[in-house]
């Protein structure tokens, strides 16, 4: 069993709240045990992807018990520490085989629309409110070099058919209240969610025969099936385990090559005067990509708060007070004349990322599942990866699920300690090159 402290504990804990659940009213966690300690499914992990195979397992086998074990709270954990962008086009378009960027672009492009779709009528079916806003998503450079990646990229969109607005600096200072840069663009491929509260509406939402058991990490998984699955509030026994807890799968012993846990940060002003907030651009809620993956990404918040995240760390927390200076230097430097720096919540949450930008979909071993690696773009992939990873254990068949099956899967990675030199180095190298884009 492994220890509860170090690099070797089994799920997240973090120095401060989410802010986005702090904003919500108090929710009494789901915590009581099952009746029954034998179980056909066990999903670790009740996230986006956790959430949505349970869902689909439940909704595909009525007759079976489906136990969700979550090590914190719905709104707690990562899921609710995102910057709440459902971006429904691809990050990677790499594949094994022989199919070309396009085709793989245009299979995820239609595996992302199935998952923002199914997200769109399950938050209408459960009545909850999480800020749904078809909004669309800015993406801008301040840099030559990040003014290259954008018209790459937009070189891409050209290629899927995706239509978008370029933007020059004059245009952007209109859009966004700032000068600071000089080439962007706008499209509508993106849902801003009040990420905690959509977490926690999927959370009491899910159909009868799903068993949520939150605050009850998973510390150990033994057995070749039926598993052994340790808890902090006993042991369960399952015919088919589904990890869904992105690179803490490592950490109970799976998949330890292939993934690496990076921590973001993110700040939430207060509710910025009117003042202060008519100097934020035409619209009461936008979000700006930056150019440069280590660069910072800005939001507006319906509502009058201002949403600041960057910078990344390796397996472990970098010190909040630290963090806030940094987000708040992000923020100085894009609005030097607002003069409302301070950050009411500060906050990091942990993501899975692998060498190559790969998920891992599929079976691990005999009754072994997982779905993880989601390179910090969850909602949406984690959500249909996450209901295609059910409909497999369901013993279901799809052209999408074939699709999945055929893209490409995670490099391997070094051990420890050549993997934190090669990663730490890597995160050196992106900040400079990051430059002003951070």
């Amino acid at each position: 069993m492994s220890s509860p402290t170090g690099q070797s504990r089994t799920y997240p804990t973090y120095q401060s709240g989410s802010g986005w659940n702090a904003m919500l009213p108090p929710r009494a966690a789901r915590s009581a045990a099952p009746p029954e300690r034998r179980v056909k499914y066990l999903v670790v992990g009740a996230g986006y992807t956790g959430l949505a195979a349970a869902r689909r397992i439940a909704e595909l086998r009525p007759q079976d018990r489906v136990l969700v074990v979550d090590a914190t709270v719905a709104g707690e954990g990562s899921a609710g520490r995102n910057s709440g962008f459902l971006i429904n086009l691809p990050h990677n378009t790499r594949m094994s085989g022989h199919h070309s960027p396009l085709q793989v672009a245009r299979k995820q492009i239609a595996m992302f629309q199935a998952g923002l779709d199914w997200l769109a009528q399950l938050s209408q079916q459960g009545g909850f409110d999480c800020g749904w806003d078809v909004a669309g998503k800015y993406h801008a450079a301040a840099t030559p070099g990040g003014e290259r990646n954008l018209r790459a990229a937009l070189a891409q969109y050209r290629d899927w058919g995706v239509d978008y607005t370029e933007l020059d600096r004059d245009a952007l200072r209109a859009a966004l209240g700032t000068g600071y840069y000089r080439f962007g663009y706008h499209s509508m491929n993106n849902v801003f969610v009040q990420p905690a509260a959509l977490i926690r509406g999927l959370a009491d939402t899910l159909p009868e025969n799903v068993w949520l058991m939150e605050d009850n990490p998973v510390l150990s998984i033994a057995g070749a099936g039926p598993y052994r699955v340790g808890t902090r509030a006993g042991e369960y026994v399952a015919d088919n385990v589904i990890l869904a807890n992105n690179a803490f799968a490592r950490r109970l012993g799976f998949l330890r090559s292939r993934l690496i846990t990076i921590y973001t940060y993110a700040g939430v002003t207060p509710v910025l005067d009117p003042a202060r907030q008519a100097q934020l651009g035409e619209r009461d809620q936008w979000g700006v990509i930056p150019a440069n993956r280590l660069g910072t990404t800005l939001r507006r918040i319906r509502g009058g708060r201002f949403m600041v995240r960057s910078a990344y760390s390796y397996e472990a927390e970098q010190p909040m007070p630290r963090v806030a200076q940094m987000l708040r230097a992000a923020f100085e430097r894009r609005y030097p004349d607002l003069g409302a720096y301070d950050f009411e919540y500060v906050w990091s949450g942990s993501t899975a990322l692998t060498r190559n930008g790969a998920s891992f979909v599929g079976q691990v071993r005999p009754g072994l599942y997982a779905s993880v690696g989601c390179n910090g773009a969850g909602v949406i992939k984690g959500t249909i990866y996450g209901k295609l990873l059910g409909e497999l254990v369901a013993g279901q068949r799809s052209a999408m699920l074939d699709d999945l099956a055929a893209f490409e899967k995670p490099n391997w990675l070094p051990p420890d300690p050549l993997r934190r030199l090669g990663v730490l180095g890597a995160i050196a190298l992106q900040a400079r090159k990051a430059g002003l884009e951070r």
